[in-house]
């Protein structure tokens, strides 16, 4: 029997404050247990939370990069329910006047997956399992949290993992947060039913806290799969919460899914309302940077890179930033792009590393190095290894390429050359002669070793087959 999968995504992500969002405490990640937190955060008696106002600024930010309408009029309220991570017995959230609704992301298929609403809460601590034993650490209580709850628009597994990779992007690129899964400051509740086409939507389910994009996709079908086993067999889907094991991919019930009634929000009394002025609205809006997908579009169609070169370019944004300033600077696209990627990259084994793009080699000498192969000056793979050595010492171009090195060959030096290839491959001479003309590359090598380089095989190309046509 063929269901049809209704997903919606309800994603937490840490913003990149220095300090929590009601207190002074700072957020930075680890620490030793319970030492970056204070009463406040902690929900001791008599101490009141103040509103901290970089948390609206980034929600703002967060929610014009997504094409959210902004509420100028918002209010914190309480979520109460009692587990051993929130101290107070509440979370101070948003219930009814968020501070971003009605936006949405657009998927590379031209399909857009709304976002109802984006909502701006603290985060609670962090139950630690040790030993038969539970600890709670409560560093990460009071840390600021946007939750973007998209709608029900997603129709497939990699939908959604492609829904949740374009948000970390944005995410990232606006600078609201560097959204690492790994260290939980974005996390995924996966919220999934099945029907019948043409029937009503079947019973939800809610898989909680899903840490990586690929297990997204795998939790995704292990609950599908789940769920259709259930009412094949004439079951009853329940609403729950669920938990993904991604050692044994499966699911299992961690608890019978609560409504919003069961929370009984009301407004935290403790924290006045709130007001973000249209003209406060407006600036933040004009600080938000080139957006992946535009800049995907402008590599393709305006720098004319490859969509192999682009995909591995524009989502890292202190990689591109370096890149156009390199640009900038004189040097051409596909040259930079091709040398940033053979002789950087191959530098850098994971994704953290090309985020942080942590190199000391300036813009300036990375496009003079480029400049030289633009102007042919001297070959590619002799800038890559030039490249290996400057970031390997630091030192600038000329301490690697000399001028005697950048010096052209003559046209008499590139015939003698060319007659010197002819002579040493006569198998590839009848090749050529028999049709097979890639058989002229063999020569081409020759020219390029004994010149390190810097022959021109477009010239080389129309001596050899003046000479063998004779």
């Amino acid at each position: 029997m063929e269901y049809e999968m209704i997903c919606g995504i309800e994603t937490h992500i840490e913003l990149a404050t220095k300090t929590k969002i009601f207190c002074g405490c700072t957020t930075a990640f680890g620490g030793a247990p319970n030492t970056h937190c204070c009463p406040v955060c902690t929900g001791q008696p008599g101490a009141l939370p103040v509103l901290n106002k970089s948390v609206a600024e980034f929600a703002v930010r967060a929610g014009r990069a997504v094409n959210c309408r902004i509420n100028n009029n918002s209010h914190m309220d309480r979520k109460n329910y009692c587990y051993p991570d929130l101290p107070k017995a509440y979370q101070i959230s948003q219930f009814d006047e968020p501070v971003c609704e009605n936006g949405y992301i657009e998927l590379e298929s031209g399909k857009k997956i709304g976002i109802t609403r984006i909502h701006i809460e603290e985060d609670a601590g962090k139950l630690v399992h040790e030993n038969g034993q539970t600890y709670i650490d409560y560093n990460r209580g009071g840390v600021p949290l946007i939750e973007i709850v998209s709608e029900p628009d997603i129709r497939t597994a990699e939908e959604a993992r492609e829904y949740a990779e374009k948000l970390q992007l944005i995410m990232r690129y606006v600078g609201v947060s560097d959204c690492k899964m790994q260290e939980g400051s974005m996390r995924c509740d996966v919220n999934i039913s099945i029907h019948k086409p043409g029937t009503e939507f079947g019973t939800r389910t809610e898989l909680k806290n899903i840490n990586s994009l690929s297990n997204i996709v795998k939790a995704i079908e292990a609950e599908v799969e789940r769920q259709t086993d259930c009412l094949e067999s004439g079951e009853v889907i329940v609403q729950a919460t669920m938990r993904y094991d991604a050692d044994s991919d499966s699911v299992s019930v961690m608890r019978v899914k609560e409504n919003s009634d069961d929370y009984r929000y009301f407004p935290e009394p403790d924290i006045v309302r709130f007001f973000i002025p249209p003209e406060e609205v407006m600036r933040i809006e004009e600080e938000i940077p080139e957006l992946p997908s535009e800049k995907k579009k402008r590599y393709l169609n305006e720098l004319m890179l490859s969509a192999e070169v682009v995909n591995q370019l524009y989502k890292y944004k202190r990689v591109t930033d370096y890149f156009e300033e390199v640009l900038s600077k004189g040097a051409g696209a596909k040259n930079a792009s091709n040398l940033l990627i053979r002789g950087i990259y191959t530098r850098m084994n994971t994704e953290e590393e090309k985020e942080i793009f942590d190199i000391s080699l300036p813009a300036e000498e990375m496009s003079k190095l480029t400049r030289l192969v633009d102007d042919k000056k001297i070959s590619f793979n002799m800038a890559v290894g030039v490249l290996s050595d400057m970031l390997s010492t630091g030192k600038p171009v000329e301490a690697f390429i000399s001028e005697k090195d950048t010096e052209g060959v003559s046209d008499d030096e590139l015939v003698k050359l060319c007659e010197e290839a002819i002579a040493a491959n006569p198998k590839a001479v009848s090749d050529i002669k028999n049709g097979k003309e890639k058989a002229i590359n063999v020569m081409f090598g020759y020219i390029m070793k004994a010149t390190k380089g810097k022959g021109d095989t477009k010239k080389a190309s129309k001596i050899i087959m003046s000479i063998i046509n004779k």
